[in-house]
């Protein structure tokens, strides 16, 4: 029997109305300058959700939006993995909702997964082990957050690099030879967990009076227990020191050189923190994706909507070998090599 082999059949992508410009920020607060903003984050604007819009409603529509691009018939779908830190409730899983929503088959399995930046990654990683060890023929990965919600909007610290959005891969298997997903290498360090959270409103910390009550902090920003809270310092350490030996590994486990891979989609952090990792692993530019000045981080969505944007430009075309590099909260990294 011919072995399965999982391949990236299309993506879409899937952004909230609003958008909250540079300008929008600079005008609330004296301090801030639009153009300082932008040189530090590469952002000029980032979408954010409506109060009643949840990540969920992002990634149906992602995923409806792929349906009608791909010509894809959801009834084919046999798989639905769901990457988000915002879902609609503690239970059920967000997943289940979205199968009915999608009007997908009732025999249709369903998983949701809280993974930020690296869930991408992961995704792939479990899309391909179903596909190729037959638990699956078609995987529908949607990768949605909206940060927005859990942002004091006096915490200028991540107002800015924060935006909303969605993405919808479609995982099939095409009983080919050669592999299109893989390999991969991964890494966590929950000594990190810290450093980028929500203090509050799970089942450690309950959401009580004081958790909702916000405190300017010795930098100048607004916030509560209830909010997230980033050590943006920390952070850009933990990546210029894991991003490039996660880099290597996943070289030496394939036994290529940084030439040899024809374009790198790493996790649309901000502006310099992958110009610092681009220069440290001396990727050359034309081969590295920076595009995030019209969307912000959009968290689990920013590699997929990268992949989507590039391959629309003609950056990226059909055959060639692309890195594509997750890492953030959890700590939690993730790298691996695909073939569009």
């Amino acid at each position: 029997m011919k072995k399965s082999r999982a391949k990236i059949s299309h993506i879409s992508y899937w952004l909230p109305e609003a958008i909250l410009t540079n300008e929008a920020l600079a005008a609330e607060y004296d301090d801030w300058d639009v153009k300082k903003i932008f040189l530090k984050t590469g952002i000029s604007e980032r979408h954010i959700a409506a109060a009643d819009e949840c990540a969920s409603d992002l990634g149906i529509a992602a995923a409806k939006k792929l349906f009608q691009e791909a010509s894809f018939d959801p009834a084919a779908i046999d798989f639905l993995l769901f990457c988000t830190e915002t879902p609609d409730y503690f239970l059920p899983a967000s997943s289940c909702i979205m199968q009915y929503r999608l009007g997908l088959r009732k025999d249709c399995g369903a998983l949701d997964f809280n993974l930020g930046c690296s869930g991408f990654v992961y995704g792939l990683a479990i899309a391909k082990g179903m596909i190729e060890n037959n638990l699956a023929e078609n995987v529908l990965l949607i990768t949605a957050d909206t940060y927005s919600k859990l942002i004091h909007p006096q915490d200028r610290s991540v107002r800015t690099l924060f935006g909303d959005g969605a993405a919808a891969t479609l995982i099939v298997n095409t009983n080919e030879s050669r592999e299109f997903i893989g390999p991969f290498v991964f890494g966590t360090d929950g000594q990190g967990a810290q450093k980028l959270i929500v203090p509050a409103g799970g089942f450690r910390l309950k959401s009580n009076e004081e958790t909702s009550r916000a405190r300017i902090d010795e930098a100048g920003n607004m916030r509560a227990p209830e909010n997230l809270f980033m050590d943006g310092p920390e952070i850009f350490n933990f990546s210029l020191k894991e991003v490039p030996r996660a880099v290597t590994r996943l070289l030496e486990k394939t036994n290529l050189t940084i030439d040899e891979i024809d374009y790198y989609v790493f996790h649309q952090a901000n502006r310099f923190m992958l110009e610092h990792l681009r220069k440290k692993l001396k990727i050359p530019a034309e081969k590295f994706c920076i595009n995030m000045e019209s969307y912000g981080n959009t968290v689990s969505a920013t590699i997929p909507m990268a992949l989507a944007l590039a391959q629309s430009r003609g950056e990226i075309t059909t055959g060639n070998l692309i890195m594509l590099v997750g890492f953030g909260v959890g700590y939690s990294w993730a790298a691996a090599l695909v073939r569009i």
